[in-house]
């Protein structure tokens, strides 16, 4: 047998590849199932796991109280986690993607600093964006705002001369008006709505609802198939703009395409969680460090990833302190900030 038949074709080792990144996102979706069924037998009263899984599949054999628990309070947090860790991760993803940088998030854009600021007018000023839905106005005062920055950064961007290096900038110009404009509500606010715009800036799941799991849900599953239609050019554009662009690909609509999705993406969740941090930084270089860069995996690989880094972190913040729920943004802020800083040392060293 000669050495050359020895040796595996490009074809054979393309196909191993994509078996081994196959079997990583089954592992994701192996480990996320789970840390949500883990999740949803902690709490204040603790069940086994195995009672958990028999509630949730054979309902009828269990008896009303953890029926209850377990399908009205413990599994909307534990799928909001899910729905919303997806959600971040992949906006965040896809502006790492289409604007070159590895710090990119809507976390560091300035989007989530804009919810709190919409969230905070509600509490503190009782300000309704929208007066016809005075009982949603907390939800619908972040997600205006969050969508307000987030054009913001879209109509700028598509001006003559406006680079990405100019795009990042302005996000971080954002973050630091909007904390501003933020901690001043928060000191002319009386003391109770002062407490409530801080617990709702640590992002919380406590107040989870089917409703907005449905709300979440379907907003991913409307731009994650728009992002995969657009797999083939987003990986390109990773090359660079002036490959890419040589390839045929339309690089300035992509990245207002993919800007406007991002916003949804980002927007939607934080004006029903607060303020929740660094997942949407976490997430994807996770997913890159296991998949690479191809979105035909890249894509499943961060919204799997920020699914289980949220749905982890809930458990984290049920099993510190028994029988009390910690805010979920303390725990993302305290993994992410050495994530960050890590990121922000090595770019210093090495191109992305």
């Amino acid at each position: 047998m000669t050495l050359a038949a020895n040796t595996p074709t490009h074809a054979q080792a393309y196909h191993g590849l994509v078996a081994r990144r196959l079997v990583i996102l089954g592992v994701l979706v192996i480990a996320l199932i789970l840390s949500v069924a883990v999740d949803v037998s902690l709490g204040p009263a603790r069940y086994a796991v195995s009672d958990v899984l028999r509630t949730l599949f054979l309902p009828a054999q269990a008896d009303i109280q953890m029926r209850v628990v377990v399908w009205d309070i413990r599994m909307p947090m534990a799928l909001l986690a899910v729905t919303v860790g997806a959600s971040l991760s992949l906006a965040g993803a896809q502006m790492q993607t289409i604007l070159a940088n590895p710090l990119a998030s809507p976390f560091t854009l300035g989007l989530s600093a804009a919810a709190s600021f919409g969230a905070a007018m509600a509490m503190v000023l009782g300000v309704a964006i929208y007066p016809a839905a005075v009982t949603l106005m907390v939800p619908i005062n972040a997600f205006a705002m969050a969508m307000a920055a987030s054009l913001l950064i879209f109509g700028l961007s598509t001006l003559r001369g406006v680079t990405v290096e100019t795009i990042v900038l302005l996000g971080i110009a954002l973050v630091f008006t909007f904390n501003a404009a933020l901690a001043l509500l928060q000191y002319f606010a009386s003391e109770q709505a002062l407490s409530a715009v801080v617990f709702w800036t640590m992002g919380s799941l406590t107040k989870a609802t089917w409703g907005k799991v449905a709300v979440t849900a379907v907003i991913l599953a409307i731009c994650a198939p728009l992002f995969a239609r657009r797999a083939w050019a987003l990986t390109a554009i990773r090359l660079g703009e002036a490959r890419a662009a040589a390839m045929g690909v339309p690089v300035k609509r992509l990245r207002l395409e993919a800007l406007f999705l991002v916003s949804l993406l980002a927007a939607v969740p934080v004006s029903f969680v607060g303020t929740i941090g660094f997942i949407g930084i976490v997430g994807p270089h996770v997913a890159r460090l296991l998949l690479g860069e191809d979105q035909r995996f890249f894509l499943p690989g961060a919204m799997l990833s920020g699914a289980l880094i949220l749905s982890a972190t809930s458990v984290l913040s049920k099993a510190i302190l028994p029988g009390a729920v910690l805010p979920i943004g303390i725990i993302t802020a305290l993994v992410g900030v050495p994530v960050f800083m890590t990121l922000i040392l090595t770019k210093g060293r090495k191109a992305w």
